[in-house]
Formats: structure tokens, C-alpha cells, sequence
């Protein structure tokens, strides 16, 4: 059978391993409670629709919905599980992936990156860089284009939720959108506040329709469209959280990369564990941004008597965190008004969940609370971004800190540290699994981020904000160096960056930051450039202790440079052959090898990562890179979801495993006294990727909600993810 990749969709970012002729092929479908479904088919050769419709026409149940010629080869339909399922024993076929649903996730920014230096740069044209003559798609909610900031600069679009010519976000009560507007202002507003690239044109491709949902078909019907309007850069400030390399929509990312279109995707926001990233931010050929912090006071409580401090991520859109004395902290329920009694003057804490993050403020604001703190309902931190301007401070914590904070009546205060680059707490991390890339590449300012919204301004945060500050960046070095091509201005981005530091003289580690905090003047004037701008020397194997790789170096500049390369640091079990110095004529290029040997019984590290700098004259470039000893500590089991099968009574799971798996299994537990009630299913010895099975009724355990512990063992590691399940077979 054939091989099921699953696919992403808006801010932040799964991507699953290509099927190969030799591989074992299985069709995954989509756990959708009912029997018709939609599904994006990839295939050989057949491109033309009378091909499609002559492959088709066996299968009689099945509609042809659309064909996709650019971002990928192949087309999406419509119908029941059985018969796709038969469609993909076809060997015309490479993969059948189910159509899933997703959300959307200048000022100090503008300046922080080098924006503003940049008008005093000119284009070959002796125009000023504004980014005149680009054209930026973003693929996102859609783009109010009346709005007096974008209105010069929109240039048209596409509705893929409606299908019809008129972009707009969503108005209608309750479902409006303000994402792609604020990510549109972000690149190239140009009234009241000004984007990076404020004559930039905007052509907007609404992907995502009411509350921000969406699905792959439409997000790839989007790519596609832009590479048939021929845009220089596309920015898709969306995703998912599973982290594997080749899911439809990366490849999608990477066709258009391949077909000259600069693409930026925002990385993620489920930091700051690593192997956070998620797809398409793990698309290997795309600029993926993580997101770092302009110049911000941090908040923090300090708990009166044990002195204990807890930080604050504070919620755009909230008054600042600048109380001037120490308050009680009451617990607030869910945020409901009927659960804020005894409020007044004091900080509420408010568990996450049910009511929207405003709708808990509004009524803790009307109660009369100083301040809210939401605590999460699941482990780890989280962000939130208000709808309206609240005028309180608003919070959220991390669920351990929550618990903690309700079960000690507590008095606590206010403090501030200041911090400017930083990496912001819910960036996500890399590196990629399977592949062992560095990811993100590259991050920008994404806190605290003011920008264009339906009807005004809003500061949101998200890596969903940093993202369109690259795209931006890319439109200004595209407009200075218009015969660039996509690798060399990623290239200038990530060969120019600023390495950040946690202290002062501890770095980031490479799958944190990647190459660092873009500087756009830098990467605009760079007069030399380093591809592949980041390297992954792989997982350590007995037939592979040496690791051979290249760079390819080019003196853009009009004068001969000399390079020269300085020795990494020193690290037992790891030896470097490092090229010899050389010179190069202006616009000459050259390619070197480096090599990396590695002594397994003195190198103890699962991971390794660092710079290797080359010397442009006296500038420096430094090249971000990694390397695996043995199956690292990434999650073995993520993405896992559970439904209605074809059949009264029977189920469908499907979860990802980017590794495979030892053991892999499905145990419940009843969920109000723990007590095991048997497997739902068990494996072993399971290939890594995406995987589906069929429970019917006879193997299922009697109707009622139950706890499901999904686990995965895999080199002496075990991870699991904890759910509800219910099933109910009458």
C-alpha cells in the first residue's frame, strides 16, 4: 500500500519521510468520523487531467476536487475511505495524504534588525530600498486590503477558502480574523507605522477562512497559486507541532524554492524544549524563523517570605506589568463571572481553557481585579495574544507554577529585568529528527510586535510576527541584488547574523537560534557568501566514522579577498580536517571540503553543535553546524489522534513516530481511579513515520470515556502522550 504524509497549514509548524520505490507503501487516511474524506494524491507521470481522469475512472465514488501543477504533481479528491484506500494500491501513485485542519498562530523591530539604516541604500535602479518592485505572497487568514496602511501597497490575491479573487479576513462575528492583516503590516505596512519593506506588494492568498481554520488542500492550492503568479518571496507564518522532514507541504515549500521563490515559514511556537520544531518550519530548502525579543521589561512575581521568583509571559494586547506594590493572588476557576467573587484589588489566577484568554480578562477586569494570571491546563509554558485591548495587566504561567501558586495562599509582587535578544521562551527548538538538520535557521523580533489589524493596530507575539520580519528582509535584499537567487539571499541572512547569547558568555545553541538575529544592512552589503549556509554531518554509524561535506564560497565583492578558516574548538573524540587559506578574484568562486572524524570511545556526547568560521578578510562568517553520536533524546511519539471509523463500531487511530519504534502501544486506564483496563493496540519493531490502524468493534473494550497512555520505546527510551478517549459503539 501506499505511504500517508500528513500536511500543514498556518502559524507555526510535520513533515514525514518520502516513500522511496524499495520502502513498504500503506495508505493512511484521516481520523474523520465520517466516511467521505479528502485527500491530497502525489504522483508519477500523471499530470495531464485526461490522465487523472483516466486513472480515476475505475472508482466510481470518487470526485476530483483540484489539480496542483506547481507547488506539488498530483491533484486532491474526495471520497470514501474504502475506495481510496483501493485507489492507493495503484503503482501510478506515490502517496495519498489526508486533508487535515489547522489554525493560525517597524516600530522597535523595524530597528532592532537594521531596518531603518536600510533607506539609505540604493538598488542598481538608484532607487532607495523599500523593497520597490517586489512582490511578497502571504499565505495566511487573508489581508484586509482597505486597511490605509496596506491599501498602496495590495496588488491582488486569491480566496482558496471561497474560491473566488477577493482575499479579504474574515468578518463575520465571533469567526473574524486579524492574523494575515497584522503579518501583511508587519512586511510592508506604509501609512501610520511602516513594515520592513513598505513598498513591497502584497499579494494575499487566503488559505485560512473563519477563526483561522483551514486545510492542506487549501494551504497547498495557495503555494500553488503563487508560484504560477511568479512571486520573488512567499511568507507562511503557520504549522503544526510534528517534527519530520518531508510532509507534502514542506515539499511544496521546496519545489517553490527550487522554482526561484524565496520561502519563509515561522518555526514554531511550542519552545522552549528542544525537538519543538514542526513543519513546515523543517522544510530544509525555506528560511525558518525563530523568534527572539526586542528590548522588553520581564516580569516576574516575588513571593513574599521564601523569595521564590516565577516569570510572567505577558499577553499582547494587556496593560504593562507595573504594579506598584505587593498583592494577594485568589484563585478565579475558569475565568466565568460567576466564579469572580472576591477579586477586587487583588491578581485572579484563572486556569486555561473553555472561555477565550480576553473573555477571562473582561470579566476579571469587570469584577475589579488588578491583574490575571492564566496557568496552564497541560505541562509547560504557553503565549496568548488578546482580541482587544484589555486595561490590566494579563499573564500566563506554566501549569506547575499554577498548581503551585493555588495551592499556597500567596502575597507575591512585581519585578522587572530588562532583556533585548534574547530567544523568546516559546520559540520552538530544533534540530529536525531523521535528518539532524539545524532549524530554525535564522530568528527575528517576535515579541511585542506592533502591526496592522482589521479597523487598526495590534501588538501580538508569536513566531507567527518574526517570520514576515525575513520576508521582508528578503524583499529589501532581493531589490538591491535582483539576480540572486533564493540560496545566496539566505545565504547573506545567515552568513551576517548576530549570535545570541543566554548569558554573556554562553551562546544559544545552533538547533536554538540557528545562525542568529538577522541584521539586514550586513546581509544586504555582504561581500561574500557561503552556501549551504548551515551543516548537518548526520548520525554517527561503525561504516561512517568520517563525515566528508562542502562549501561552496563566492567573493561577490569587486575586489580579491583572502579566506582562511579558524580551527574549532577543541573537543575530545572529534577531529577536523579544515581546508588552507585562499584567495579569491572579485565574483570568483570556490568550493572546499571539510571533513569531521569521529572516535566513538572519547567522544561522549549524544549531540554536538557549534560554528565553523571562515575568515572573509577580516569579517567573520560563521557557519552553523551538527552532528549526532547515537539516537538522541527527541519524543518518540507525537501527533496522535483518535475517531469514528467506515463501519459502525470501529475505530481509527493514527500517530507519528519519527523514529519508530521497539514497542510501540495504546493502554487504558479508567480515568477516575488510574485502574488498567487493557491495550487498545500493540506493536513492535514499528517503521518511523506515520502510522494508521483499524480497531474494530470485537477488540474494543466496552463503551465509556477512558485515559489513553500512548507510548514509544525506542534505544532504551520511552515517551508517551496521555488523552482522553471515548468510545461508544451502539
Amino acid at each position: 500500500m501506499k505511504k500517508l504524509i500528513l500536511i500543514i497549514i498556518l502559524a507555526i509548524t510535520i513533515t514525514l519521510p518520502t516513500p522511496t520505490q524499495s520502502q513498504s507503501r500503506k495508505l493512511i487516511t484521516p481520523s474523520i468520523p465520517n466516511q467521505q474524506t479528502v485527500a491530497i494524491v502525489i504522483t508519477k507521470q500523471v499530470q495531464t487531467i485526461q490522465q487523472i481522469k483516466q486513472l480515476l475512472s475505475p472508482y466510481k465514488d470518487i470526485k476530483l476536487r483540484r489539480i496542483f501543477t506547481e507547488a506539488i504533481i498530483g491533484f486532491s479528491i474526495e471520497g470514501s475511505r474504502q475506495t481510496i484506500a483501493k485507489l492507493a494500491e495503484n503503482n501510478l501513485i506515490l502517496t495519498i495524504s489526508p486533508v487535515t485542519s489547522y489554525q493560525a498562530q517597524t516600530e522597535e523591530s523595524v530597528k532592532i534588525i537594521g531596518g531603518e539604516e536600510v533607506r539609505g541604500l540604493f538598488s542598481p535602479k538608484n532607487q532607495r530600498l523599500t523593497g520597490k518592485g517586489i512582490t511578497v505572497g502571504v499565505i495566511d487568514t487573508g489581508v484586509d486590503y482597505t486597511h490605509p496602511d496596506l491599501r498602496r501597497n495590495y496588488g491582488g490575491g486569491h480566496d482558496l477558502v471561497d474560491n473566488d479573487r477577493d482575499p479579504m479576513e474574515t468578518r463575520a462575528t465571533g469567526k473574524a480574523t486579524i492574523h494575515g492583516t497584522h503579518v501583511a503590516g508587519i512586511i510592508a505596512a506604509n501609512g501610520k507605522i511602516r513594515g520592513v519593506a513598505p513598498d513591497a506588494k502584497i499579494i494575499a492568498y487566503r488559505a485560512l477562512g473563519p477563526g483561522g481554520g483551514g486545510t492542506t488542500e487549501q494551504v497547498i492550492a495557495a503555494i500553488d497559486q503563487a508560484i504560477k503568479d511568479k512571486v520573488d518571496i512567499m511568507n507562511l507564518s503557520l504549522g503544526n507541532d510534528v517534527n519530520g522532514p518531508d510532509l507534502p507541504i514542506s515539499l511544496a515549500l521546496n519545489r517553490a524554492v527550487d522554482k526561484g521563490i524565496v520561502a519563509v515559514a515561522a518555526n514554531g511556537n511550542a519552545g522552549p524544549d528542544i525537538w519543538t520544531v514542526g513543519s513546515p518550519g523543517t522544510a530544509s530548502k525555506a528560511i525558518s524563523v525563530g523568534a527572539s525579543t526586542p528590548t522588553l521589561k520581564i516580569p516576574s512575581l516575588l513571593i513574599e517570605e521564601t523569595r521564590e521568583k516565577i516569570q510572567i509571559q505577558p499577553m499582547e494586547g494587556s496593560e504593562k506589568w507595573e504594579l506598584d506594590r505587593s498583592y494577594s493572588i485568589v484563585y478565579g476557576g475558569m475565568g466565568k463571572k460567576e466564579e469572580l467573587k472576591n477579586v477586587e484589588g487583588k491578581i485572579v489566577l484563572i486556569k486555561r481553557g473553555r472561555l477565550t484568554f480576553t473573555e477571562k480578562a473582561k470579566n476579571a477586569q469587570a469584577a475589579g481585579a488588578k491583574a490575571v494570571l492564566i496557568y496552564n491546563n497541560m505541562s509547560g509554558n504557553f503565549i496568548g495574544n488578546l482580541e482587544t485591548l484589555i486595561p490590566i495587566p494579563v499573564g500566563s504561567v506554566s501549569k506547575r507554577n499554577g498548581e503551585r501558586l493555588l495551592k499556597n495562599k500567596t502575597v507575591a509582587r512585581i519585578i522587572q529585568n530588562e532583556e533585548k535578544d534574547r530567544m523568546a521562551e516559546f520559540s520552538s527548538r530544533g534540530p529536525v529528527t531523521g535528518t539532524w538538520e539545524v532549524k530554525p535557521d535564522i530568528v527575528a523580533p517576535g515579541v511585542a510586535i506592533n502591526s496592522t489589524i482589521p479597523g487598526g493596530y495590534l501588538s501580538l507575539q508569536g513566531t507567527s510576527m518574526a517570520a514576515p520580519h525575513v520576508a521582508g528582509a528578503c524583499a529589501l535584499i532581493k531589490q538591491a541584488h535582483p539576480d540572486w537567487k533564493p540560496p545566496q539571499i539566505k545565504a547573506a541572512l545567515m552568513n551576517t547574523a548576530k549570535p545570541l547569547f543566554q548569558t554573556e558568555n554562553k551562546p544559544y545553541h545552533t538547533y536554538e537560534q540557528g545562525a542568529g538575529r538577522i541584521q539586514v544592512v550586513e546581509a544586504i552589503e555582504a561581500e561574500s557568501l557561503v552556501t549551504p549556509s548551515s551543516l548537518h554531518f548526520g548520525k554517527f554509524t561503525e561504516e561512517q566514522a568520517i563525515h566528508k561535506t562542502a562549501l561552496h564560497v563566492e567573493n561577490t565583492s569587486n575586489i580579491t579577498k583572502r579566506y582562511s578558516f579558524d580551527i574549532p574548538e577543541r573537543t575530545e573524540g572529534l577531529t577536523w580536517k579544515i581546508p588552507l587559506s585562499f584567495t579569491l578574484k572579485p565574483k570568483e568562486m570556490k568550493e572546499v571540503a571539510i571533513e569531521l572524524m569521529v572516535d566513538p570511545q572519547n567522544f561522549k556526547r549524544k549531540i554536538h553543535d557549534g560554528y565553523i568560521t571562515i575568515n572573509a578578510g577580516s569579517t567573520p562568517i560563521h557557519i552553523p553546524y551538527i552532528y549526532v553520536l547515537e539516537e538522541p533524546n527527541y519524543p518518540r511519539v507525537m501527533g496522535f489522534s483518535f475517531g469514528e471509523g467506515d463501519a459502525p463500531g470501529q475505530y481509527l487511530y493514527e500517530v507519528y513516530l519519527p523514529g519508530g519504534a521497539e514497542e510501540f502501544g495504546i493502554a487504558l486506564f479508567n480515568p477516575g481511579d488510574y485502574r488498567f483496563m487493557g491495550f487498545l493496540d500493540t506493536i513492535e519493531n514499528v517503521k518511523k513515520g506515520l502510522i494508521q490502524k483499524k480497531i474494530d468493534s470485537e477488540k474494543l473494550p466496552e463503551d465509556g470515556v477512558y485515559l489513553a497512555k500512548v507510548f514509544a520505546k525506542k534505544a532504551g527510551k520511552e515517551d508517551f502522550i496521555e488523552t482522553m478517549v471515548k468510545i461508544e459503539k451502539k
